[in-house]
């Protein structure tokens, strides 16, 4: 089935929407200017409660339907940007330098609103729908500040949904998972403490240097030798700080680096070996060191029944053809997780189609993707609360 003829109409007005939060970026939780565009709109809406600073600035807007009383479903988009200097050379290009919306937020926004819009015109549901603007989810952990903040409970949500562009899959294309869709997102520090010297006479020292090489290889044997192949990790050092002239060997060297996995047992493993493989090698060496590890984001788990909630919604879309519903999972993170160890509900991609990737300084979100993402909303809202 094509996408509604209202979110076709209302493409428009939702890309100016659009392009007007790409020209004004904010990161992480310092997003008053877009929470507070945000709120604007759903009083023109007519939406029946809103609720701003949950989470510290995200927005809750309640909608309720006309064909009686029940359930309530929340629907998520994300609201934050990124430190990155745009490249996009767009007209609605970023106005500010240092920051853009180069993972699509912005069009996820746009697209709820517009989402929003319809259900509070139509209202053609029993029970209500939540529509959820949460801040910083690149880093900042938004999500679980919203729903640390009682989210859940105060709206009586029962499931939430969430949705994210996909540069390479082609506009008017869904894809999802039952299971582990997205990774954890955890981050490592080794310091390595060896004893400095001469260049000339490394035999009076302990090298740090050479130790951190040593560590860097052992940890690439968390994926090829300790964790099933199956099991889906990443071990990436992305930081090696040591030495500061030619002739000295320093007293210090600094690897940090981040574990993505698809399973808690796996991310369990994995930072129990960081630990070891590190501590056992500088031990072997006469050297000391300290680890510290950080457990950022959980892993993206999309409930069974939820997600054939949220595939059934996105075939009535785009037709099942056009429904991946065996996505390959993805090791980058995704907030979203919080809100779904807080309640059932499923994470869905749509297609970006040929676009820059995700980060990048190219990337704009697609605005032709713009009514196939409001018919998704509005379809599952209304399949899930139906009379």
């Amino acid at each position: 089935m094509p996408i509604l003829n209202r979110a076709a109409e209302l493409q428009s007005e939702v890309t100016e929407w659009r392009r007007h939060l790409h020209m004004n970026p904010e990161l992480l939780f310092a997003v008053e200017n877009t929470a507070a565009f945000v709120e604007r709109k759903l009083k023109e809406f007519g939406v029946d409660e809103i609720v701003t600073g949950l989470g510290r600035t995200g927005v809750v807007g309640i909608i309720r339907g006309n064909l009686g009383t029940g359930r309530t479903i929340g629907l998520r988009a994300d609201m934050d940007a990124l430190p990155i200097n745009e490249a996009s050379g767009k007209a609605w290009a970023s106005t500010t330098a240092g920051k853009m919306h180069a993972c699509g937020h912005d069009g996820h926004t746009a697209m709820l609103l517009g989402a929003a819009k319809y259900l509070a015109e139509t209202r053609n549901f029993a029970g209500s729908v939540a529509v959820i603007f949460q801040p910083a989810e690149e880093g900042g952990g938004g999500g679980n500040e919203m729903v640390k903040d009682g989210m859940m409970e105060r709206f009586a949500i029962e499931e939430v949904y969430g949705m994210h562009n996909m540069p390479g899959m082609p506009v008017g294309h869904f894809g999802s998972r039952v299971g582990p869709i997205m990774a954890s997102t955890d981050e490592f520090t080794i310091t390595i403490n060896g004893r400095g010297g001469h260049a000339a006479q490394p035999h009076k020292t302990i090298d740090p240097i050479v130790i951190g090489a040593q560590i860097v290889n052992a940890l690439q044997t968390i994926a090829s030798r300790t964790v099933d192949p199956l099991g889906s990790v990443v071990v990436s050092v992305t930081k090696f700080n040591a030495g500061f002239a030619h002739n000295v060997i320093p007293e210090q060297a600094v690897l940090a680096g981040t574990v993505r996995t698809l399973m808690p047992e796996v991310r369990d493993t994995g930072e129990a070996r960081i630990r070891q493989i590190a501590e056992s090698i500088a031990g072997a060496y006469g050297a000391t060191v300290n680890v510290w590890y950080g457990r950022n984001y959980p892993v993206t788990v999309n409930h069974a029944e939820e997600t054939g909630h949220a595939l059934a919604a996105a075939a009535t879309v785009a037709g099942a053809a056009q429904v991946n519903a065996s996505l390959d999972p993805m090791m980058g993170g995704e907030d979203f997780s919080y809100m779904l160890l807080a309640r059932p509900g499923a994470f869905i991609f749509m297609g970006n189609g040929d676009t820059a990737g995700l980060h990048h300084p190219a990337y704009d979100f697609n605005d032709e993707a713009i009514p196939h993402g409001i018919s998704y909303w509005v379809k599952l809202a209304e399949t899930r609360l139906a009379a």
